[in-house]
């Protein structure tokens, strides 16, 4: 997920601490949404072996179905981003989307 470990002194209001025995331990500094989007990506083209855009169409539509089981496309400009990656358009991920239901 791309998440940095921190002194818990360190931490600011949206990172959340972990404690040990009551007392904090580490406070962990979670990526921007879209930053973790990208991180998938790279790590879904690491797997192929291949740049996502040169994928065959099923295992483009397989790609996506990843994605949407980890909530790619409940981020804003979610389905531009994946469409950009896979090279494909905004209505192709559309469409993908609606064959997987």
């Amino acid at each position: 997920m791309g998440g940095r470990l921190l002194d818990p002194a360190q931490a600011e209001p949206d990172d959340v601490v972990l404690s040990w025995e009551g007392r904090a331990a580490v406070a962990v500094r979670l990526p921007h949404l879209a930053d973790s989007l990208d991180r998938i990506l790279a790590d879904l083209e690491r797997r192929h072996g291949t740049p996502l855009a040169q994928l065959d169409r099923k295992t483009k539509q397989s790609v996506v179905r990843t994605l949407e089981s980890r909530g790619a496309f409940a981020l804003r400009h979610g389905v531009e981003t994946v469409a950009a990656a896979l090279g494909v358009s905004r209505f192709t991920i559309y469409n993908y989307l609606n064959r997987a239901e």
